[in-house]
C-alpha cells in the first residue's frame, strides 16, 4: 500500500509534471499548426516544413520539458510513463493521477494557446474547423486519411506497439545498472527516440504515445471550435485509442525490457522511483 505524499511535495511535483508537458505540447501542436494550417497558406503548398520538421519538433520538445522538469518530478510527462514506473519501479501509486492530471492540464494549456496564437492562420485554412486541421491537436486513424484504410483497431494497435517500443527504451535508457547516456544527456537521447518512432511509425495513428498529448489538446479544440473532435473520419468515437492503447503498451513494453534485460543486470543499490538520479541529492 502506498504511503500518503506530503502535500507541499507532491503540489511541486505536479506543477514541474504541467509545466513540462505545457513546453512539450507547445512545441509539438506548434510545429504542427504551422506545418499543416500554416502551409496550407503558401505558395506553393506546403513551404513551412513537412512530417520530417514535425517529427523533430516533438522530439526537442520531449527533451526541453524534460529539461524542465526532471529534477523536481523526474519528467514523466505521460500518462503511460507514470503508469509502468509504478508498476516495475516503485513509483508511488497515490502519485499516479495526480501526475496523469497534471500532464492532461499542461496539454491543455498549451493546445489553447497554440489554438490562439494559431487563431488567424487556422480560420483561413479551414474556415469549417473540421478534420482537415483537427489533427494539429489530436491524432486519427491514418492521420485522417481514407485511402490508407486505418480504422480505430489498426490505430490501437499501432498505439500499444509504439508506446512499448517507447517505454523499452526509456528504461533501457535511464537504467543506471545499463549503459546509460552520461552528462546529463539522457533528456536528449529520449529526445531522439520519439523523433524516430515518429518516423517509423507515424502513418498509422500520428504517434500519440502519450494519453494526456493526445486528450488534452483534442477538449482544448473541442472547446473552441472543433466540434468533431471525439469522432474520426469514419464517424467513429476515436478518442479512446490514444488514451488506453498507450497505457497498455507503455506496461507491455517496460515489461519487456524488465523481463528480458533488467533482470540479468548486476544488481546495486535501491534505484530511484522515478526521478532523475543527481550527486547531490539528499532528498
Amino acid at each position: 500500500m502506498s504511503e500518503p505524499v506530503p502535500q507541499s511535495r507532491i503540489i511541486r511535483e505536479m506543477s514541474a509534471e504541467f509545466l513540462g508537458t505545457m513546453v512539450l505540447i507547445l512545441f509539438g501542436c506548434g510545429v504542427v499548426a504551422q506545418v499543416v494550417a500554416g502551409g496550407a497558406l503558401t505558395d506553393p503548398k506546403g513551404g513551412l516544413g513537412d512530417h520530417d520538421s514535425i517529427a523533430w519538433a516533438w522530439g526537442l520538445g520531449v527533451t526541453l520539458g524534460v529539461y524542465v522538469a526532471a529534477r523536481i518530478s523526474g519528467a514523466h510527462l505521460n500518462p503511460a510513463v507514470t503508469l509502468a514506473l509504478a508498476v516495475f519501479k516503485g513509483f508511488s501509486w497515490a502519485k499516479v493521477v495526480p501526475y496523469a492530471l497534471a500532464q492532461t492540464a499542461g496539454a491543455f494549456v498549451a493546445a489553447l494557446l497554440v489554438r490562439w496564437n494559431y487563431t488567424e492562420v487556422l480560420a483561413r485554412a479551414d474556415p469549417a474547423h473540421s478534420l482537415k486541421t483537427q489533427f494539429v491537436f489530436s491524432t486519427l486513424p491514418g492521420n485522417g486519411s481514407t485511402t490508407a484504410g486505418i480504422h480505430e483497431w489498426g490505430a490501437f494497435r499501432d498505439q500499444v506497439i509504439g508506446t512499448a517500443l517507447l517505454l523499452l527504451l526509456i528504461f533501457a535508457i535511464t537504467d543506471l545498472l545499463n549503459t546509460p547516456p552520461g552528462a546529463n544527456m539522457a533528456a536528449f537521447v529520449i529526445g531522439l527516440v520519439v523523433v524516430a518512432i515518429g518516423m517509423a511509425f507515424g502513418t498509422d495513428a500520428g504517434y500519440a504515445i502519450n494519453p494526456a498529448r493526445d486528450f488534452g489538446p483534442r477538449l482544448a479544440s473541442f472547446l473552441t471550435g472543433y466540434r468533431g473532435a471525439w469522432r474520426d473520419q469514419w464517424g467513429n468515437l476515436y478518442f479512446w485509442v490514444p488514451l488506453i492503447g498507450p497505457l497498455i503498451g507503455g506496461v507491455l513494453g517496460a515489461g519487456l525490457y524488465k523481463y528480458l534485460i533488467g533482470v540479468f543486470l548486476p544488481t546495486a543499490g535501491t534505484e530511484p522511483t522515478g526521478r532523475v538520479p543527481a550527486p547531490d541529492d539528499t532528498r
